[in-house]
């Protein structure tokens, strides 16, 4: 098998400055497309793109069922998405010139999958995530002796209140929130990393006025420390040195400096839950349960239209599709408490006809 075709790599280039500089895609997602391109070369055995054809389409999904990722087959989903990501990088290939004539556009359809099986791939799972008594417990477990404790103490409370991406968290400034109205500023300028670089304005929820005050308190602590506008609100901890040189002693004090990814923020929810003995949930499970919190107590579509913006959703539907997603128990007990009696307010039918206007508004 050839290693490199020059040509295939000159082509690769000038895609991939494409989706950066035109398409606007972010770096994970240029990364995911051009490892579904070096799977098709894989199988082609770097054969020129301009051979493509409905055969080799058809023989390539045969080839990537049969793919296997740690001893097992590569899921339905994962099928799917490499698929999608090559049907992507041929389309713009039939722009190209040299590949216009080579390439149709009806051809590139053998590389979609049968409709019964991107149901499979598409379908969303119901989620486990932590409760709220959880969340509170986890919280209240960490006795404050230091810096630190104070600091995880807060990032629990930050991140179910705020509903937030780990990732957006762990780059936010100090500046970015305003204790007094409870604000969240996720304003991709000021160096916060959200999903597609998005604005996105957010308010605090009150899930649990304890877990407020932990947040607020952090941040008047950061202030009276002398902590900047634009230093984080959740700093790494300070490492000292020990008086050997040789080793490093447990942190018990913070300095004014970003975390490099999200790792570190995982490590710390880990640790917390094992002290606390109780069992470890990501932190992008407790965005999963400030949906449910936030959604069970909405009233009005009004209300559920702002839950949803507050998380940075264009459309309700992503947040009832990717996040509202229940388990067997929960669906059971939500099914249970609904009114089926007829007997409803005068109020009622405005309400179900305000809810239903948004759910359908795209």
């Amino acid at each position: 098998m050839k290693k490199h075709n020059l040509k295939n790599e000159r082509i690769k280039r000038k895609f991939i400055r494409w989706l950066r500089e035109a398409d606007g895609c972010c770096e994970a997602t240029i990364g995911n497309i051009e490892k579904a391109v070096l799977i098709y070369e894989e199988f082609t055995k770097v054969a020129d793109f301009g051979s493509y054809s409905p055969d080799r389409a058809i023989d390539f999904k045969k080839y990537l069922k049969k793919r296997e990722f740690r001893g097992k087959l590569i899921s339905i989903s994962t099928y799917y998405t490499y698929l999608r990501h090559l049907r992507k990088f041929f389309t713009w290939l039939t722009w190209q010139p040299g590949y216009k004539s080579k390439i149709s556009h009806d051809s590139i359809d053998y590389l979609k999958i049968k409709e019964k099986e991107e149901r499979m791939a598409t379908q969303t799972s119901p989620r486990n995530y932590p409760s709220l008594e959880y969340v509170i417990n986890l919280a209240n477990s960490i006795d404050i002796n230091s810096e630190i404790d104070q600091r995880d103490r807060a990032l629990i409370s930050f991140t179910l209140l705020s509903g937030m991406r780990d990732e957006a968290i762990v780059t936010l400034p100090l500046d970015c929130f305003n204790e007094e109205n409870l604000i969240i500023n996720q304003n991709p300028r000021a160096g916060v990393k959200t999903k597609f670089s998005k604005y996105i304005l957010t308010s605090l929820f009150r899930f649990d006025e304890k877990l407020v005050e932990y947040v607020v308190d952090w941040v008047k602590y950061l202030k009276g420390k002398g902590f900047g506008s634009a230093d984080p609100l959740f700093p790494r901890s300070k490492n000292k040195q020990g008086n050997d040189n040789l080793s490093f002693e447990s942190a018990t004090e913070i300095e004014p400096i970003f975390w490099q990814g999200t790792g570190r923020i995982r490590e710390i929810f880990k640790r917390r839950s094992q002290a606390a003995g109780l069992p470890y949930f990501p932190p992008h499970t407790f965005r999963h349960l400030a949906v449910d919190l936030a959604l069970k107590h909405c009233q009005t579509g009004e209300e559920i239209k702002a839950v949803s913006q507050n998380f940075g959703h264009e459309h309700i539907a992503t947040t009832l599709s990717s996040y509202a997603n229940y388990d067997s128990a929960r669906l059971t007990e939500i099914l249970k408490s609904i009114n089926f009696s007829g007997k409803q307010s005068i109020h009622d039918d405005d309400k179900i006809e305000k809810i239903r206007k948004i759910l359908l508004d795209k």
